[in-house]
């Protein structure tokens, strides 16, 4: 879903079954646990549409998901101060005994 040519760094070529095999897409029906999505919508170097198109599998499979998407955030926005805040938070929630 990303860079064309990205891919073929870590997994060769010819592009085969193991691409499908590997999508989050193709899997996201497969989802246990807690997922947060965090994304920038000024990312530059992962196309916001890229987990905008996950989070559409994710619907389609009916699994549940936090998507956080940070207004002006580019790369790496999520270890800025709100999205530190917002995985902190997901994680006393989902990880924090009760």
């Amino acid at each position: 879903m990303d860079k064309i040519w990205w891919q073929e760094q870590w997994m060769g070529w010819p592009v085969d079954k193991a691409y499908e095999e590997g999508s989050n897409i193709v899997n996201a029906a497969n989802l246990q646990g807690n997922l947060m999505l965090l994304v920038g919508d000024l990312d530059h170097n992962v196309d916001p549409s890229s987990t905008f198109q996950f989070a559409n599998a994710l619907n389609n499979a009916n699994k549940m998901y936090d998507l956080v998407v940070i207004p002006g955030g580019k790369h790496g926005c999520g270890g800025r101060e709100y999205g530190v805040m917002r995985q902190v938070e997901f994680f006393r929630r989902h990880l924090q005994e009760k």
